[in-house]
């Protein structure tokens, strides 16, 4: 039990990892945040498709993750 809850906080980390790589940037410096003020002002929506996809699956990883650290950690304490 205990080596499969570590395997599986492996596979968490590593999805997680993979997860955040894929997105993109938030802004790309000074014209990221002049564009992205642009972008804002005049209402284009940037999360559409695979970035909503990819900040879904982030949630869901990160809440699997410290989920199963905490198994873990219990799990060695014990």
């Amino acid at each position: 039990m205990d080596i499969f809850f570590k395997i599986l906080l492996i596979i968490f980390s590593l999805g997680l990892i993979t997860v955040v790589l894929l997105q993109k940037g938030k802004s790309a410096g000074l014209s990221g945040a002049i564009s992205g003020g642009a972008e804002h002002l005049f209402g284009k929506q940037k999360a559409r498709g695979l970035d909503l996809f990819l900040q879904r699956l982030t949630v869901g990883l990160a809440v699997g993750f410290f989920v199963t650290a905490l198994i873990v950690a219990y799990l060695i304490k014990s």
